[in-house]
């Protein structure tokens, strides 16, 4: 099966440890340094842990991605929480908006699952979505995380209600990942299912020459939370549309 088909049920389960909190006040603190106004959009939203919390620090959000199952599970949990936030589905490479946002958010190595080539035309869709001035802030998994963490290399994940199994291998510049999950059903059984992840490296250089392109300002490339560049396992992005 495609990406995320089972993996979106147990995605922030399974994530737990990332700090969805910390990792937005990240965010809201970075955009209020930036006079962003109120109006964002995630892109590649999953399912919509960031568009939760920044609606509830007072941002208008919304959110997209190209997986439907993703996008089931964020409205479901946006319900749960009592929150308006529109979801609707998307492809990065030919996503249009009606309106035009404040800032876009793409975190969580939404661009990693596009080609190189891909890139420059993905970028120019931001732009057209983009006020004048606004705000593009996106990572990517390094090139080191993906040839030395995920590349010839397996993860694993047991707890009592799922466990999940990665093998990822090196292909070129891209990194595909068998993914296996044992789902816990009622009886006590475990369902199995499987899905396939494919994931492009791109370097820093790769990433500012599309990003020159479609006609953004690099103001920033950082590692994950303010950390340093070397041998970060996740690069940030922080732009603004000429």
């Amino acid at each position: 099966m495609a990406a995320y088909d089972y993996l979106a049920e147990w995605f922030e389960f399974l994530n737990d440890d990332c700090d969805y909190p910390k990792w937005s006040q990240y965010f809201i603190e970075g955009l209020r340094s930036l006079s962003a106004g109120p109006r964002g959009l995630e892109l590649g939203c999953g399912s919509g842990a960031f568009c939760r919390i920044l609606t509830k620090n007072g941002y208008t959000m919304s959110g997209t991605d190209r997986s439907a199952a993703m996008l089931n599970k964020a409205m479901r949990l946006a319900r749960e929480e009592g929150l308006d936030i529109p979801f609707f589905q998307a492809d990065a490479r030919t996503f249009r908006v009606p309106s035009k946002f404040d800032f876009i958010l793409s975190p969580n190595d939404c661009f990693n699952y596009l080609a190189g080539r891909e890139l420059p035309g993905a970028f120019r869709h931001v732009s057209d979505a983009l006020k004048k001035g606004g705000i593009f802030w996106f990572d990517i998994s390094s090139e080191c995380k993906l040839k030395q963490k995920v590349a010839d290399t397996g993860s694993v994940d047991d707890r009592d209600e799922v466990t999940y199994l990665s093998f990822g291998r090196l292909d070129g510049d891209t990194v595909i990942s068998d993914v296996s999950l044992f789902v816990k059903e009622a009886d006590g059984r475990y369902r199995r299912y499987d899905e396939t992840h494919v994931q492009y490296i791109h370097t820093e250089e790769q990433i500012l020459a599309a990003l020159s392109d479609a006609g953004f300002t690099v103001l920033c490339t950082e590692g994950h939370l303010h950390t340093p560049k070397e041998g970060c396992d996740r690069l940030d992005f922080i732009c603004r549309k000429v």
